[in-house]
Formats: structure tokens, sequence, C-alpha cells
């Protein structure tokens, strides 16, 4: 997400904005911005994910592009900075949490950044505050061995039941996209066009940098997947699945495919992607038992593939102006959340009162 192509997928909603500064006649740091306008404000939000990429080490090099950052920000009348570096907390034995690298809290401190309101959810923030993350530097076979026993017995029931993991192309989107509604409407999210899923494959696949997977049982697709690739991580990015012939367990079988193309491509890392943080969750915000068991179950079938946890530090936003930073994530939330209600309960009363 902190690479050019990836502003590309962005577009027209963010502009894409790449900042770097250089040290020592190299690349220091760099920074791949995505510009969002309020409407009808004339301001705008500066958001980095995943980034932005340095040796946090060093906190002269991390003021050198921040320092940049805010120069570029007051061109474009940013109210804030927000940040979600790939740097890992260590979580002592009280639950509690510290950046990855001891200057790492520090820095920010000094450069002036706060915890973002945004990311006090069991999830993270905008990206997924804690992934699953699976070592496939081993052999396949030792792969194999590290399996739940129920997980490898799968992977031969699906290879039994004769179903078969293809590539997509883009033609293929729109079995994947008929997958992902089902998907959608079946785990309670809101997806994206296809439009979007397009617009990622033209901007990422001629680069190298994503794959499509599908499964079939003869020419029945069952499920499907979307994979970033940048050696040596993979990332299982975009799932989805049919509400039929779950039992021929094409999940298992799918996940062990891009797993071992991931390998042949040059890999050693697996990204299952983001479970939430339980130890984070307020006890003011309650999921709901249905909720519970969705994430119960994903955590497991990603922990069954032996994948384990991998918390980054989370979001932290530069506050530019005080007082648009406060509308932004303090009076608009409770607004938007105001009329939600107002909404419901309007369309409670025409349910009634037909």
């Amino acid at each position: 997400m902190q690479c050019l192509p990836w502003g590309e997928v962005k577009k027209p909603d963010w502009r894409p904005i790449p900042i770097s500064i250089e040290s020592g006649g190299e690349i220091g740091a760099t920074a791949l911005v995505l510009k969002r306008s309020i409407p009808r404000l004339r301001r705008s939000i500066f958001y980095l994910p995943r980034g932005p990429i340095l040796d946090w080490s060093k906190p002269e090099i991390a003021a050198a592009l921040v320092k940049k950052l805010r120069i570029e920000a007051r061109k474009h009348r940013a109210i804030l900075i927000k940040i979600d570096p790939a740097v890992k907390s260590i979580r002592p034995s009280d639950g509690s949490t510290v950046g990855g690298h001891p200057e790492f809290e520090a820095t920010l401190q000094n450069l002036g950044f706060i915890p973002s309101p945004d990311a006090r959810g069991g999830f993270g923030g905008t990206q997924p505050r804690c992934v699953m993350k699976l070592d496939i530097s081993p052999s396949e076979d030792e792969l194999l061995a590290n399996f739940h026993p129920k997980w490898r017995y799968n992977i031969r029931l699906a290879e039994r039941k004769e179903v078969e993991v293809r590539p997509g192309t883009r033609e293929d989107l729109l079995i994947f996209h008929n997958l992902y509604a089902i998907t959608a409407q079946r785990d309670g999210f809101t997806g994206r066009p296809l439009s979007y899923f397009q617009k990622l494959w033209d901007a990422l696949v001629p680069h190298d940098m994503a794959k499509v997977f599908i499964t079939y049982n003869g020419d029945k697709p069952l499920s499907a997947a979307i994979c970033f690739l940048l050696p040596p991580q993979c990332w299982y990015v975009y799932g989805a699945s049919s509400n039929e012939d779950r039992k021929l367990m094409p999940n298992h079988a799918m996940q062990w495919a891009m797993i071992r193309w991931a390998k042949s491509r040059g890999c050693t890392l697996y990204d299952f992607r983001g479970v939430a943080d339980e130890t984070q969750t307020p006890a003011a915000e309650p999921k709901s038992e249905e909720s519970d068991n969705h994430l119960q179950g994903l955590n497991r079938f990603k922990a069954g593939f032996g994948a384990g946890v991998e918390c980054y530090a989370g979001e932290y936003d530069l506050v530019l102006s005080p007082t648009w930073y406060w509308l932004w994530t303090t009076a608009r939330p409770k607004l938007v959340a105001a009329l939600k209600r107002r909404q419901a309960a309007g369309s409670g009363m025409q349910e009634k009162h037909p």
C-alpha cells in the first residue's frame, strides 16, 4: 500500500502524492500520501496506509520526512496527517501495547503525533491492527505437517472431490464479484463494486503485484480470492465463497494453492490479513454473538494453517488544525450516528404505519 501503483487503485476518491527524502545520496524514507478532499470545505486529510517507510531507530530521518509532509500538507490545507506504519508492537503480560522499536513512541510524541481516535475499536483503524502471518520458508511437506490435522484432511478431501483451483483472468472478476456479493450478504459487510476490482486489476496485475484464484467443482465456481504479491511477502486480501457445496472444503484447497504459489514466487511470508485485537475492544462496545462467532471462526480458520498473530503499533494523527480536527473526529461521527438513528426510527415508523 506504499507502492506507487496502489495510488492508481485509490483514484479518483484519493489523490496519490509520493514523497521521499535522501540521506547520504540514497533514499532515506518514502511515503505514499493519499489525499482526500473534504467536500465543500476546501480542506483535506492526508493518509499514509502502512506508511511511512523508514528506519524508526533514526529520529532525524523521521523528523526530516515529517517536515516535508507538513510543507506538502499546508499546500493542500490538510487538517491532519494520519500514519499507520508497519511497526510491530510488543505486548507485555498485562495486555498493554508499546512500540516495537524503543525509540518509536518517543519519536512520534516529539514530532507531535497522537494515537488516532479512529482506531479504538477491536479491529484497529483503516487497516487491521492485528494480522495473522505464516512463515512459508519451510518445505511444502513441513508446512503441511504443521497444519492442524483436520486442515490436512480437508485439503485432501477437496482433492478427492475434484475441487480445482485455477488462476483467474480479468473477465473472471465477474465470477469473483458474484461470490463476493454473496459473502458480503452472509457476513454483513458492505462490499465494493465490480469496477473497483477491475481498477485494482489494471493497476496491479501488469506490475505482477496481484493475482486472482478461483476454485471450481467441474464448471461450478465455489470460492475465489485476490492476493497481493511483493516478495518476500504475499497477502491474502479479498476472499469470497458460495453458500453451496461448502462441505467440499474449497477454501482450504484455495489457501493451500495460494501458499504454494507464493512460495514459487520467492515469498517467505504469507499474510492472512486482519483479525480483531480483542484486548483493545472497549467494554462499552460489545460485539454481537453473531459477529463473535464469525471472528472466532475466521481466527480458527487462519490458525489452522499454523499462522500466528502479529500486531502493529497502530494509527497516529498529526493534528494540523485543532478546530477542524475536533469537528472531523468528534463532532462528525456523532452527527452521522444521530442521522442513522433518525433514519432507522423513521424506517420503523413507516413499517408500522405503511
